[in-house]
C-alpha cells in the first residue's frame, strides 16, 4: 500500500522567484502583509493556504484583496491552525504572528513552536522574505521613536539621486510584491519594528539607529529583552555596509561592537569624526566614507564639510534635527550630492499624525501628533514649540512612568486638556507637578474645542504682537485603544474637528 509522502521544504538558502511555483505554502494572518503574501505567492505560482483566526465576514475587505486568485482559506475561531501547517513546504507569517509573542493566539503559538520545533518547515515573515530576495540595495532604520520620519526622509534624500528608490516595512507598505520588478540598482528604505526585527535571519546593506528606550514589554516581557530585539538589525549587518548610529543615545551607540561593518555617526552638538553632526548653523559632514557598493571613496560635501543649513529643515523640534542628520549620513553612503541632499531635505513635507501642521486660525497652530504615545515623544514634542502652548493628551494608559512628562508639561505648556480612560490619573499627576491649567475633555472634539479656547485666551492675555502664535498640541502620550481603532484614525478625528472649527469661524488659516 503506498503513502502519501509529505512535499520536500523550500530551502531558503537557494530561494529564487522561481521557488514557489506549484509548491504548498500557508500564510498566517491576512493583515496588510498577509495579504501581500498571498497575492505574491499566488501570482509566483504556489498552491496558498491562508490562515486567520477571524471569521470570513470580518475579512472581507481583505479576502476581496485577493481578487481571483486561487487559493484555500481557513478562517475563523473554529479553525484549528495546525490544519494550515499540515502539509506545507513553506509557512509565511504576518509580522504579529510569532511562536514567541505571548500576544499571538494561543493556539496558534503552539502550532508553530511544534512546527519550528520539528524543524522541517521552513518559518519565514513577509519582511524576512523580502530580504532573501531582494536584489536591490537596502537601507533599515530602527529605533524607538522616530523611525517613521527618518525612513521617510531617508527615502526622500535617495530618490534625489538617478535610481528608482522604494519606501515600505513598517511604514505600512509590504513590498514582497514588488521583487519581480525590482533590479540591482535600485534602492529599498524599510522601516523595522520591533514586531519585524525578531523574524529576520538576513541583514539590511545599511542599517540605521534613531534612539533605544523602551516600549511595547506586553510582547517582550522587559526592558532588556526589548532592547534585545531592537539589536538584531546591527547584528545581522552585512560585513560590506554600515551602521548609522545616533551618538547621542546611550543605549544604541555601543552597537558598533556588534558588527565587523564601520559604524557612521551622527550627533547634534559636534561633527563625529567619519560622521555627520551640527557646526555653526550648519549640517556638516567629516571625510564619511561611501559604500564600497556604490564606488567607496570619501563623498561629496561643500566647504568645510557642509551639506546644508539648519534653516533649510522644515519640520519642527530637536529631535527631527537628529532624524535629518541620520537621513543625511544614509544619503551620503550611498553617494547623494549634497545640493540633491539640500533640496530634498528642504521639500520634506513631514509625516502624517508626527508633529503634521494641519492648520493655522487666528493665530493658533494646531499640530497633530497622534503618534506621540510614549512620554520621551511627548517631551520631544513639548520642546518643539514656543508658548503659549495649550497640550491635549490622554487615552487608554501603557503603563508608563509619567513623572518625567508630568514635570514638562508644568514647564512648558500654557494649559492642559485632557481626554480618555487615563486622562484623571494624568490630571492628578500633572497639576500636583504643577501644571498652570488642567482641564477635562468628554471626548476628542470637545477637547479641541477647549484647547482652541484657551490658546486664543493666551494670545489676548499677552502683548499685543503681530507675530504672536498659539500652539495646539495633541501628542497623548497614552494609546488610542479606548476611543478609537489606532493612532491614525485619532490623528483624523483631530484635522476633522479643527476643520469643523475653521468652518464655523469662516477662517480657516
Amino acid at each position: 500500500m503506498s503513502t502519501v509522502s509529505e512535499p520536500a521544504a523550500i530551502d531558503l538558502t537557494r530561494l529564487k522567484l522561481g521557488s514557489f511555483t506549484g509548491r504548498p505554502v500557508a500564510v498566517l494572518g491576512l493583515a496588510r502583509s498577509g495579504v501581500a503574501l498571498a497575492r505574491f505567492l499566488a501570482d509566483q505560482g504556489a498552491q496558498v493556504t491562508v490562515y486567520d483566526g477571524q471569521p470570513a465576514e470580518e475579512l472581507r475587505g481583505q479576502l476581496e484583496q485577493l481578487g481571483e486568485r486561487r487559493y484555500r482559506a481557513l478562517l475563523g475561531p473554529d479553525v484549528n491552525p495546525a490544519e494550515a501547517l499540515a502539509g506545507q513546504a513553506l509557512v509565511a507569517t504576518s509580522p504579529s504572528v510569532n511562536s514567541r509573542y505571548p500576544t499571538t493566539e494561543p493556539r496558534l503559538r503552539a502550532a508553530l513552536a511544534a512546527l519550528e520545533a520539528e524543524g522541517r518547515v521552513p518559518v519565514v515573515s513577509e519582511v524576512d522574505l523580502f530580504l532573501r530576495l531582494c536584489p536591490a540595495l537596502t537601507v533599515g532604520v530602527t529605533g524607538t521613536k522616530g523611525k517613521t520620519t527618518t525612513s521617510s526622509l531617508s527615502a526622500a534624500v535617495l530618490a534625489a539621486g538617478p535610481v528608482p528608490v522604494h519606501l515600505g516595512g513598517n511604514i505600512g507598505t509590504p513590498l514582497v510584491e514588488r521583487l519581480p520588478t525590482m533590479s540591482a540598482d535600485q534602492r529599498v528604505v524599510l522601516e523595522l519594528s520591533e514586531l519585524q526585527l525578531p523574524t529576520l535571519s538576513r541583514g539590511t546593506d545599511i542599517a540605521v539607529y534613531t534612539h533605544v528606550s523602551s516600549d511595547h514589554l506586553d510582547r517582550h516581557g522587559s526592558l532588556a529583552a526589548y532592547r534585545r530585539v531592537k539589536q538584531r538589525l546591527a547584528e545581522l549587518l552585512l560585513p560590506d555596509g554600515a551602521l548609522v548610529l545616533n551618538d547621542e543615545d546611550p543605549v544604541s551607540r555601543v552597537y558598533g561592537e556588534l558588527t565587523v561593518a564601520p559604524s557612521v555617526r551622527y550627533s547634534r552638538h559636534e561633527v563625529p569624526a567619519g560622521g555627520v553632526g551640527v557646526e555653526g548653523g550648519w549640517v556638516v559632514a567629516d571625510r564619511l566614507q561611501r559604500l564600497a557598493r556604490v564606488g567607496g571613496g570619501e563623498a561629496m560635501a561643500g566647504p568645510g564639510g557642509r551639506i546644508l543649513p539648519l534653516d533649510d529643515v522644515p519640520v519642527p523640534g530637536h529631535h527631527n534635527t537628529s532624524n535629518v542628520l541620520a537621513a543625511v549620513c544614509v544619503g551620503l553612503l550611498c553617494g547623494i550630492a549634497p545640493d540633491a541632499i539640500r533640496r530634498a531635505v528642504a521639500g520634506f513635507g513631514g509625516v502624517e499624525h508626527r508633529l503634521e501642521t494641519v492648520a493655522v486660525q487666528d493665530g493658533v497652530r494646531f499640530i497633530n501628533d497622534s503618534s506621540g504615545t510614549q512620554p520621551d515623544a511627548v517631551i520631544a514634542a513639548l520642546r518643539a514649540f514656543e508658548p503659549p502652548l495649550v497640550l491635549i493628551a490622554g487615552g487608554r494608559g501603557k503603563d508608563v512612568e509619567l513623572d518625567e512628562l508630568a514635570a514638562e508639561v508644568a514647564q512648558r505648556a500654557t494649559a492642559t486638556v485632557l481626554i480618555g480612560e487615563v486622562g484623571p490619573q494624568m490630571a492628578e499627576l500633572f497639576s500636583r507637578a504643577g501644571a498652570p491649567q488642567v482641564e477635562l475633555a468628554p471626548d476628542l472634539p470637545r477637547a479641541v474645542e477647549r484647547a482652541a479656547e484657551l490658546a486664543r485666551r493666551a494670545l489676548r492675555d499677552r502683548a499685543p504682537n503681530a507675530d504672536a502664535e498659539a500652539t495646539v498640541l495633541l501628542s497623548p502620550a497614552a494609546a488610542s485603544f479606548d476611543m478609537f481603532p489606532d493612532y491614525a484614525a485619532r490623528g483624523q478625528a483631530f484635522r476633522d474637528a479643527v476643520r469643523r472649527l475653521a468652518a464655523r469661524s469662516g477662517r480657516a488659516g
